[in-house]
């Protein structure tokens, strides 16, 4: 046998351990491969917001790149904390050090190839399923055809090669300065109990609580101010937690003999110190790498529906015009022109025009509009009619958006040419008619009776009731044609944006995933680590008389603490940053960040029940 086949047999033997390094840099290969096919996709050439589309998958490839780096050192140092033994026993029957460390090189360059050579194959499979999701998310209007990708391919696998090359460089050197004693002991824990510094686990907590306290009371703008001590003080508060607060909580339920002595729990705190203790790191850098997954998708999702939903609420007519009258020399061939298009594009519609008259109220301009037309547009959008006597006077707050003005206009009043006094004595949210702040509605005969007004607009509306899926279309011919500031079409708008926004929603989703499978993988390596000594442990165990079923329950609770304490963590970090975000915009973002914590709770879940079924038959095989 070789030196070479010797390396590769290495690799067989040990591919429960080497299962998880592989299939997450693969997957990491296959993102980035899948950036690299978009980056160089003929179709995205040209057109200034396809180079943007390309920038920010450019960007994300190098974001993914660099964490690559970092994630495949983090994982080759958990081989070798597994295999230090092997090493040391290795040496022991002659093997040099510089043996071992082309071993390792060898070993790791091996990996590395076949993940790199496996990702860019997946790539290519899942190409133009990816292209066709691409187009909906993305907002593109070309179609992204499957093309064969001969630059993408040779960038990702020069790259990866160049990455693992340098990583097997740097694991062979780490490896060269362990001693023969150091690798023999090197797997052995230390027999003193862990113990937490009480100081320090009361600062976790505080910490923590100041943390979550300045993030969820913190309101508008104020919150930018403070979120990085925020951040700062809930990341040390993290670390404190893993290291201190866990061992301390331990610790006081060992002493709780209800609690120690109840069934198998024994077996699951006798060592469960020490498992906190040496997985803190662990346990901190997977909650810290979610926390910044849920974060980035939930911030990039709840900033799109934030702006979306902001749009159609301020939007709720198909098409609006509006000219004021010192500035409507085209009105006539403006609105003559809409009509023409809505014609043309066989979309009908209801439509309604007034004249919006502005005065000079409370050192601002104020609109003040007649009930009668307030009613003929909030007909128009759905809205139910309003009732107004005469000498009463309503503020109306546009729906859905807090401008903070109804507090002066409700205490302000309104002087009439007869003398009389209107004093608003409601409000009343609508969205009837446009208006970038509060304003008043009256009865016509009190409308009669104001003075001059400061300044006039026509405003034209138009609902679609036949023909909506026209009125894209229709809204781009208008817009090449119309003034922009005085045509809107709301649903164009919500158009716009998604088609602005999709690249950063799609970039953050692919950067979230590969960051969250990461953590998995960290908890897998972890995991795997200890099973050796696991296996022991529970063969010696069994020996006594422990049934298969109370150890599945030792092994389930050990796993699951394992797997979900650092993302229980990370959920609670996402959540708080999420309303924290909702707090800065006034905007309620409970639904979406919900769906985002779920749908990564599921994966962990499913990621979970995987590993522990393979993990609990290794150690059913090791003692029966």
């Amino acid at each position: 046998m070789t030196f070479r086949q010797f390396a590769f047999n290495n690799v067989t033997r040990n591919k429960r351990l080497y299962a998880a390094y592989f299939l997450s840099s693969l997957f990491t290969v296959m993102v980035f491969f899948t950036f690299s096919i978009f980056a160089f996709h003929p179709e995205l050439s040209g057109d200034e917001m396809n180079k943007n589309v390309i920038q920010g998958m450019n960007i994300s490839s190098g974001i993914i790149y660099v964490f690559s780096f970092f994630f495949i050192l983090y994982s080759m140092s958990s081989f070798l904390q597994s295999r230090k033994r092997e090493f040391g026993l290795l040496m022991m029957q002659g093997m040099s050090v510089k043996q071992i460390r082309s071993m390792v090189f060898l070993e790791n360059m091996l990996i590395g190839f076949f993940a790199t050579i496996s990702g860019i194959v997946l790539g290519l499979v899942f190409a133009k399923g990816i292209l066709l999701l691409a187009e909906n998310v993305l907002v593109i209007g070309n179609e992204l055809n499957f093309y064969l990708p001969i630059q993408a391919t040779l960038l990702t696998f020069v790259s990866f090669i160049v990455l693992f090359f340098f990583i097997s460089l740097f694991v062979s050197y780490v490896l060269r300065t362990k001693k023969l004693n150091d690798l023999i002991k090197g797997s052995k824990k230390s027999k003193g109990e862990p113990k937490a510094n009480r100081f320090l686990t009361i600062t976790a907590i505080v910490l923590l609580g100041a943390g979550y306290v300045v993030a969820l009371v913190t309101k508008g703008m104020v919150v930018l101010a403070v979120m990085l001590p925020v951040i700062l003080v809930v990341t040390i508060g993290t670390y404190l937690l893993f290291t201190q607060l866990s061992v301390f909580v331990i610790r006081r339920l060992k002493d709780k003999e209800t609690v120690f002595w109840h069934k198998t729990n024994m077996l699951l705190f006798s060592d469960l110190s020490f498992r906190m203790k040496d997985n803190a790191r662990t346990f901190f850098m997977v909650a810290m790498v979610s926390t910044v997954a849920f974060s980035a998708i939930g911030t990039l999702f709840g900033f799109q529906v934030f702006l979306t939903d902001g749009t159609k609420t301020a939007n709720p007519n198909t098409f609006t015009y509006m000219s004021y009258t010192d500035d409507n020399d085209k009105e006539a061939q403006d609105v003559s022109l809409i009509n023409e298009v809505l014609h043309e594009e066989n979309i009908k519609a209801d439509t309604e025009q007034t004249l919006l008259s502005y005065y000079e109220i409370a050192d601002d301009r104020i609109l003040i509009a007649k009930v009668s037309d307030f009613n003929r547009f909030a007909h128009l959008i759905g809205e139910k009619p309003i009732e107004i006597q005469e000498g009463q006077a309503v503020v109306v707050e546009f729906e859905g958006v807090a401008f903070g003005q109804t507090k002066e206009l409700i205490n302000v009043p309104i002087e009439l040419n007869t003398g009389v006094t209107l004093k608003p004595d409601e409000v009343i949210f609508s969205r009837a008619l446009p208006a970038t702040d509060s304003y008043y509605v009256v009865s016509d005969k009190d409308y009669s009776a104001l003075p001059a007004p400061k300044s006039e607009a026509n405003f034209y509306a138009w609902q679609a009731t036949d023909g909506e899926q026209q009125v894209l279309e229709a809204s781009e011919k208008l817009y090449d044609e119309v003034p922009v500031y005085k045509f809107t079409s709301g649903e164009y708008n919500v158009y716009q944006i998604n088609k602005a926004y999709g690249p950063v929603l799609f970039v953050g989703l692919f950067i979230g995933i590969v960051f969250f499978v990461s953590a998995g993988s960290f908890l897998y390596f972890r995991l795997y680590t200890d099973l050796d000594e696991d296996k022991q442990k529970f063969k010696s165990i069994a020996k006594m008389g422990l049934t298969v079923k109370e150890l599945k329950k030792v092994l389930n609770r050990q796993t699951a603490i394992l797997f979900f304490a650092p993302i229980l963590v990370a959920l609670i970090h996402g959540a708080v940053a999420l309303t924290a975000l909702a707090h800065m915009f006034y905007y309620n973002l409970f639904k979406e960040s919900v769906i985002v914590l779920s749908v990564f709770l599921l994966i962990q879940v499913i990621y979970f029940f995987i590993v522990r079924y393979f993990y609990t038959k290794q150690i059913k095989a090791a003692i029966e």
